[in-house]
């Protein structure tokens, strides 16, 4: 008779997945503080504190389910080596073989548990070094994200986007709306690199290109602290394809924060006002950003700053020719299915970020 596979390894459910102690011990911490008289004496606060307990429970509760599996399964196992039957058998491996799966997909799950991780994700694609084969490179990344969008049932939406000079794009800022959309786009936020015989050079060589992304959960405006005092707004004609509309009126929003020098534009949009609304949503991301980042500054100037800066920091390759593959330096993934890769097949990629650097640069809470 075959052995169990979950039980080969000697594990137990909770060991796998999380410190259960632990888990129970927070879960019934905001509890009691949801309970308290003053828990409402703050609402911004206690409205996380319900978001994170909503979270945990998230977690925990499919965990009785999976753990019931994991019961029957062994007494199934025990059961046949008392009395030995091919057809119970072979349900047992079935069993077993799903419930490998399932625990799986629930791994990943527990580890979109950050403060942001359920939110939709603001995607930004900037072209670097490598002029037209870099614009080129940006779109083929936009497209590579939309169809991962696609795949997922996810919603797309560009926002805004500067075209190349010749082809593609300079820049192109996107918001992906689904179910844990940040959480796993997350694992995308840095340098990408493309490895290629160039389309657009005559004699054939081979080019290395550079793409930046960054990725930002959705912030609402009423989330953070905006003084309009402290905004340039102004509309402008948006460019590129349109027809009559956009070539008469001022559609497109532009808005400066003067303190920090942020700007964000928005065009894509016919409704002035929608284009302000989305251009406003932007900028409130990129002011969270800046604070996380001013509050990590004050962090390495105290443990000392153990990375290089964030646009020298490659986290993947592309590689086309002389051969093909796709690796991620900070996992060590990869796969030679540059095609799939290209077409949406990013999964392996997430996955592997996910369960190798759970809490690295998720927003702390």
């Amino acid at each position: 008779m075959k052995r169990c596979p979950a039980r080969e390894s000697g594990w137990t459910l909770s060991e796998v997945i999380f410190d259960l102690p632990s888990l129970r011990s927070q879960i019934s911490q905001l509890e009691e503080e949801s309970s308290s008289p003053e828990f409402w004496n703050d609402p911004s606060a206690a409205n996380k504190a319900l978001q994170r307990l909503s979270r945990l429970r998230g977690i925990l509760q499919p965990f009785a389910a999976l753990s019931k599996t994991e019961r029957d399964i062994s007494e199934l196992y025990e059961m046949l080596k008392e009395d030995p039957n091919p057809e119970y058998e072979k349900e047992a491996e079935q069993m077993a073989v799903q419930f490998i799966k399932d625990l799986d997909a629930y791994e990943i799950r527990t580890l979109l548990s950050g403060e942001h991780d359920s939110r939709n994700a603001l995607v930004e694609i900037n072209a670097g070094a490598g002029g037209t084969e870099a614009c080129d490179w940006a779109m083929m990344l936009q497209r590579m994200y939309a169809r991962w969008a696609q795949l997922r049932g996810f919603k797309l939406e560009i926002l805004n986007e500067t075209p190349g000079e010749v082809v593609g794009y300079r820049s192109i800022n996107m918001l992906i709306s689904g179910d844990n959309a940040y959480g796993y786009l997350r694992s995308e936020h840095g340098v990408h690199r493309l490895v290629r015989i160039s389309p657009y050079d005559a004699a054939a060589r081979r080019h290395t290109s550079f793409v930046r992304v960054e990725v930002l959960p959705e912030i609402e405006e009423t989330e953070i602290d905006i003084n309009p005092d402290d905004l340039k707004v102004e509309t402008l004609r948006a460019g590129g394809a349109g027809g009559q509309h956009v070539n008469k009126t001022e559609s497109a929003v532009r808005i400066t924060h003067i303190p920090s020098g942020i700007v964000v534009a928005c065009q894509n949009e016919r409704s002035q006002h929608k284009n302000r609304a989305s251009a406003m949503m932007v900028l409130a991301a990129r002011l969270s950003e800046l604070e996380r980042k001013q509050s990590e500054q004050k962090m390495k100037s105290i443990k000392g700053d153990m990375g290089p800066a964030e646009w020298g920091r490659q986290i993947r390759s592309y590689v086309m020719q002389p051969y093909t593959m796709v690796k991620d330096h900070r996992t060590g993934y990869e796969t030679g299915n540059v095609t799939g890769v290209m077409d949406g097949d990013i999964d392996g990629f997430i996955e592997a970020y996910l369960r190798q650097k759970p809490a690295e640069d998720a927003y702390v809470e």
